[in-house]
């Protein structure tokens, strides 16, 4: 194993007592009456997977008081982690019972319902913590984003590469020419790890809500697990803003990300960990046309795989193309790569090419860029160790903790919406394309809008349920 470039705990925890001006301040506030407390924090979709991790960074530095949950045998298992919280299956209920006393939110639930979940809070008032991708229509985002800056609440988007030390030496050696001037982007993931295609049009049937199970004696006296009488998850309250339509099998728990109404397929999921680098290092901005080809779109999932291809005209680099590749898809092997590497187990990361160099990342979250070969890296840092001259995040790693401590801090966390918003709206744009495939899709950034009447279909959901049309505030 090659020597990380990047300090340890140890040494990163020395590093950042020793910096000037660096002083801890206590996870607490200090209310009207002069009282310190710690923030409070509601958990929308936080009792089980990714939302149950992001409750349990927050708790680090908050109070949880309140998890919301469609899936009510989770919220059982939250109850018992969390005594104090009040559960609820439905957020607008959540807020309704309890608003003033939840300073702030995180927001896990699948992808569809991000946006109705965290327009509810910042109307109220609320900071958000809101999973990648930040929503699933271009137009979300820009509504969710304008809406954030009319209430003046603070943001942050659930992708934690963003908060690391890897991301930040990328973006400062591009600045500084190591690469030279930005020619071509590729970008590739695994992912999808769920079904898509065919694969998961055949899996989205029609059925009926699964029943909660216990556990009883058979007639052998082993125990047996049968249906209770009570439903596992309320459908109603999972659908949010979307149309209400009969149960489908196949989305609960994880697989809705292959469903092209309710998630955003592999390029939702893993767009904004792997795509934030580049886009941040290189300022990239929205994109003036893209095109993509796929395999196993249909009308309901998003395919089995895509190669994606953005265009940008940049100020710094000029004309910066960039290439997405997911499912089997993936670059040529670099020229410029060691002989020693095996290419074919780098399952994600990306190539940053510029005229003087290239950059090779091999995870998802921008935590080990180096140039390549492995003699360039080394000729780079001259025998010493990398020095970070932009400034750390709040919380390396936990988006939830770095909103919490910009809070009490009264700072702006490095994934706000001012920055997640475009960076999510790429994938976005990628979709539109993939929802498009073998064509040209020309877009118009004053506008909103691209010249392609079907792509134009995706940028708002075609419908949403009465009461939930959420608009900026």
């Amino acid at each position: 194993m090659k020597p990380s470039l990047f300090p340890n705990r140890r040494t990163f925890l020395r590093n950042t007592a020793a910096t000037a001006g660096s002083i801890f301040l206590p996870n607490l506030l200090i209310g009207q009456d002069g009282v310190v407390k710690k923030i409070n924090v509601a958990g929308i979709g936080g009792a089980g997977g990714k939302g149950a991790s992001d409750v349990g960074i927050s708790a680090k530095g908050a109070n949880i008081v309140a998890i919301c949950d469609v899936d009510r045998e989770r919220l059982k298992q939250a109850q018992q982690k969390y005594p104090d919280a009040k559960m609820f299956e439905s957020f607008r209920e959540m807020f309704d019972a309890m608003g003033d006393k939840i300073d702030m939110c995180t927001v896990s639930t699948p992808d569809h319902a991000h946006y109705p979940a965290a327009m509810e809070a910042i109307k109220r008032g609320k900071h958000v913590c809101v999973q990648k991708p930040l929503v699933n229509r271009i137009w979300e985002a820009n509504q969710l984003h304008e809406a954030a800056k009319k209430k003046g609440v603070k943001t942050n988007m659930g992708n934690q590469g963003h908060t690391g030390k890897g991301i930040r030496f990328l973006k400062q050696w591009v600045s500084e020419g190591i690469v030279g001037n930005v020619k071509e982007i590729h970008v590739w993931t695994n992912r999808p790890i769920w079904p898509q295609g065919n694969e998961a049009k055949a899996k989205y049937i029609n059925g009926t809500v699964p029943k909660i199970k216990q556990t009883i004696k058979g007639p052998d006296g082993k125990d047996m697990k049968v249906d209770t009488a009570e439903d596992l998850f309320n459908w109603d309250t999972w659908l949010a803003a979307c149309p209400s339509v009969p149960f489908t099998e196949g989305l609960h728990p994880f697989a809705w990300r292959g469903h092209r109404e309710y998630g955003a397929g592999a390029m939702g999921d893993m767009g904004c960990h792997l795509l934030d680098g580049p886009f941040w290092a290189c300022g990239l901005g929205e994109p003036y046309k893209m095109e993509a080809e796929c395999t196993e779109l249909t009308d309901v999932s998003w395919p089995k795989s895509s190669h994606v291809v953005f265009y940008f005209k940049t100020e710094k680099y000029g004309e910066i193309k960039l290439h997405w590749y997911e499912g089997s898809l993936k670059p040529e092997r670099p020229a410029e790569l060691d002989a020693d590497r095996d290419w074919d187990k780098i399952k994600g990361g990306f190539l940053l090419r510029g005229d003087a160099g290239v950059i090779l990342n091999t995870d998802d979250y921008c935590g080990s860029p180096r140039l390549i070969p492995n003699a360039k890296m080394t000729e780079f840092l001259g025998g010493k160790p990398p020095v970070l001259k932009l400034d750390l995040a709040l919380a390396e790693g936990e988006p939830q903790l770095e909103l919490i401590r910009a809070i009490e801090q009264d700072k702006i966390c490095g994934s706000n919406f001012d920055y997640s918003v475009p960076l999510t709206k790429l994938c976005l744009f990628g979709n539109l394309a993939i929802a498009n495939p073998n064509k040209v899709i020309n877009w118009d950034a004053a506008k909103q809008e691209s010249d392609n009447a079907e792509a134009n279909k995706l940028i708002t959901r075609a419908a949403y349920r009465q009461g939930w049309d959420y608009k900026s505030i």
